[in-house]
């Protein structure tokens, strides 16, 4: 799967920008025009720049075509309007319930890994448990805000530690691709082009068969050798880009030594 290179379409106006989303969804206008229950002449007009759309012409269009609330406020700058979605920073006071909730589900997860990371994997926050997964990483890979995806793939990060790493990292680079072709994101695309220059980074998402209901990450650690599967979780009703953009990855044994030696003495 090809990697879409957004750079083409950066500061454009609004009708190279709905185009490019609309071609991103895979839909003609005409099914975009169904879809939103829009003129397809008017439709056309936007893309050709013969036609200003309304405010809530574009909020509207982008709501049908799943565009993320960063995306909405650059198609409506585009337009020439005001960004319509705060960016709030998570210390902010008005974030204190937030922060709040995202604290007590890590620490309810503890003593298995739970971390928060924002649109491009940086960590954001992590329990206790997550600190086994960095056993052994270089100093330099956690220096700021550490990049996990960077942290996992990095030959001097968990690369050496992980078994079937040619299968994880292809998964890595597979769901890296998926996200770039949802969102467009530059940062993202950046990113999957870092990891796919790392050694023994799979190029290609492996088709293998498992007989187990999930693909576990098996991770050599000090407590022996730990297989996980993950989940991700996000805010549904987000209408902060902050908040929209927030991931929280937990980690749950895949088997029963793994959470034996995870739980052993833990109160």
């Amino acid at each position: 799967m090809t990697v879409l290179d957004t750079r083409s379409v950066a500061g454009s106006g609004i009708g190279d920008l709905l185009k490019a989303w609309r071609s991103r969804r895979r839909l003609s206008q005409f099914d975009l025009s169904l879809l939103a229950d829009v003129s397809t002449r008017h439709l056309s007009y936007v893309e050709t720049g013969r036609s200003k759309p309304s405010r809530a012409f574009v909020l509207h269009v982008a709501e049908h075509l799943d565009v993320p609330l960063r995306g909405r406020n650059d198609l409506l700058v585009a337009a020439g309007y005001a960004p319509l979605y705060g960016e709030t920073d998570l210390d902010a006071p008005e974030m204190v319930a937030v922060r709040q909730a995202l604290d007590l589900v890590l620490e309810h997860h503890d003593p298995f890994p739970a971390l928060v990371v924002d649109r491009t994997w940086n960590l954001v926050l992590a329990n206790a448990g997550a600190a086994l997964l960095l056993e052994g990483v270089a100093p330099q890979l956690l220096e700021g805000r550490p990049n996990v995806l960077r942290l996992s793939l990095h030959p001097d990060g968990l690369a050496q530690r992980i078994g079937d790493f040619e299968v994880f990292s292809g998964h890595i680079l597979g769901r890296l691709r998926r996200q770039v072709a949802l969102t467009g994101d530059e940062a993202l695309k950046d990113l999957h082009d870092e990891l796919a220059s790392y050694p023994r980074v799979a190029s290609v998402e492996p088709w293998i068969e498992h007989p187990g209901v999930v693909l576990p990450l098996t991770v050599a650690s000090g407590k022996g050798q730990l297989s996980f599967f993950t989940t991700a979780a996000t805010f549904g009703t987000a209408a902060d880009v902050t908040l929209a953009e927030l991931t929280v990855e937990s980690f749950f044994p895949a088997d029963a030594q793994t959470r034996r030696a995870l739980t052993s003495g833990h109160d």
